[in-house]
């Protein structure tokens, strides 16, 4: 498949072991890796790094093989979850982190290219995620808005 924003084609780096259950080695039930998910869930961690925590930490390969929901389904299930999808809200951080380099740059032409791209990837997503019905229909991304949400 080719590139979103670039004239080459590419693959991803790395592929998960196909696997369908849960491995027997996994030294945490599933309401315990739950509980454990919540936790750092409250404690302000993303769901990616939740993720990332449960594997290195606590020897959990793939949180929905064990638990059968994925961390961002049990944020969601027990009410913690994040306003924004994960996805689009670092999109938003780095398009206003981007603006203010442009606020200070102004002849940054490249640096403009990139910020409409990553602006055009964040209106793909708005656009999916209203199709979908997980943002509302009148929410409408501006880099003020993004601004006010996220600092």
């Amino acid at each position: 498949m080719a590139r979103m924003h670039a004239r080459r084609k590419g693959r991803s780096g790395s592929h998960r072991p196909l696997i369908t259950e849960n491995p027997e080695w996994v030294p945490l039930s599933s309401e315990e890796i739950e509980e454990k998910a919540v936790k750092m869930a409250k404690d302000g961690y993303t769901s990616a790094r939740i993720g990332l925590v449960l594997r290195d930490q606590y020897a959990v390969p793939n949180v929905k093989l064990a638990t059968g929901k994925t961390v961002t389904q049990i944020m969601v299930d027990n009410e913690v979850g994040p306003a924004l999808p994960e996805d689009i809200a670092n999109l938003m951080r780095k398009a206003i982190n981007l603006n203010s380099h442009l606020s200070e740059n102004r002849g940054d032409i490249s640096n403009k290219r990139g910020l409409q791209l990553i602006e055009s990837k964040i209106r793909r997503l708005e656009r999916y995620y209203k199709s979908n019905g997980v943002l509302p229909m009148e929410w409408k991304y501006s880099i003020k808005n993004a601004e006010l949400m996220l600092k």
